[in-house]
């Protein structure tokens, strides 16, 4: 399976990798995170529930771990390849049509901002099915709309394996709404790294 999901990265390359998080998220990521190359072709752009009063240390935390550039996304950023985007506390992040990141103070979505469903939406909608949408561990509904959305406009969409998952409401919330590919974490990394390195 994970050989195949390499070649359809390959036939249909995503231009953005967007991945949405709540409880279970740091483990999640660390298994997913660390394997990916230096010169991946492509962004991550990545919301996880985080308290809104105190700061992100998310950036520093994974740069311990990465070959990947890891920065808190600001307003008007130009998405980079090889670079990963974390929203900031209190902020919905969206993806814009002209490749760049905006910042929102938007109601809360699922209770939460970032909302990982505003994420994947403006995801769809900039980037079509050009988009890679991962839906990891987490405790609300937050993100499976969202994950629809990408998946109807003809994107790729992975579900972390609800048993995989410290918090498994959120994946199964997702699979509940519709299809999508299940892996664990790690085996995530292990693909993504894989097309990054053989892609072309």
């Amino acid at each position: 399976m994970n050989e195949a999901l390499v070649d359809t990265l390959r036939l249909h390359p995503p231009s953005v990798i967007v991945i949405g998080a709540s409880a279970g998220a740091v483990d999640a990521l660390m298994q997913l995170l660390p394997p990916l190359p230096a010169d991946l072709p492509v962004p991550v752009v990545v919301v996880v529930h985080v308290p809104a009063d105190r700061r992100s240390a998310l950036p520093q935390l994974f740069a311990q771990t990465s070959a990947l550039t890891m920065c808190e996304a600001e307003d008007k950023m130009t998405l980079q390849p090889a670079t990963v985007y974390f929203a900031p506390p209190d902020y919905h992040l969206l993806i814009e049509h002209d490749g760049t990141l905006a910042l929102s103070v938007d109601e809360a979505v699922h209770y939460s901002r970032p909302s990982i469903d505003v994420l994947f939406e403006s995801a769809a909608e900039s980037r079509g099915d050009r988009v890679l949408g991962i839906l990891l561990s987490g405790a609300s509904r937050d993100g499976a709309l969202g994950l629809a959305s990408i998946r109807e406009a003809g994107g790729h969409t992975w579900v972390q394996s609800p048993e995989t998952a410290q918090v498994a409401v959120m994946p199964r919330a997702a699979l509940e709404l519709a299809p999508h590919v299940t892996l664990d974490p790690a085996s995530m990394g292990r693909i993504l790294a894989d097309w990054g390195t053989r892609r072309g």
